[in-house]
């Protein structure tokens, strides 16, 4: 079972996102989110609910095809940061002069999986050369 979560243009800029994301790839789901819950950084909130929305969208997905799904089995497989558009805005400088202001977005996706999904997809690889 996998499961994808997106946000787009969210006002963080991608290095400090990507700083976070770097924290979770590969971990637990759940272990995720208790170390998103206590980082320091302010791009930890919108990624502690994007996996959240991640680990819901797996749920519902298991749901609609009718199979199990174990909360503590699924694990962050894929985690990445994009940049967004960035917003340009002016600050007047002394004398008359404007000096831009780039303000930047992010586009964060999160993708959730069970161990067994990423054992198809490498036993898939493998048969495929």
């Amino acid at each position: 079972m996998e499961a994808l979560a997106k946000v787009k243009h969210i006002r963080v800029t991608p290095m400090k996102a990507r700083r976070v994301v770097n924290l979770i790839r590969g971990k637990q789901a759940s272990e995720a989110m208790a170390i998103l819950k206590f980082a320091p950084q302010a791009a930890s909130v919108p990624v502690f609910k994007l996996v959240q929305a991640a680990v819901a969208n797996a749920k519902v997905k298991a749901d609609a095809s009718n199979t199990f799904l174990n909360e503590d089995d699924l694990f962050v497989s894929q985690a990445f940061v994009d940049e967004g558009t960035t917003l340009k805005r002016f600050m007047p400088r002394a004398q008359g002069r404007a000096f831009q202001i780039l303000k930047r977005t992010s586009h964060i996706t999160i993708v959730v999986a069970t161990p067994d999904e990423l054992a198809s997809k490498s036993t898939a690889k493998k048969g495929g050369n």
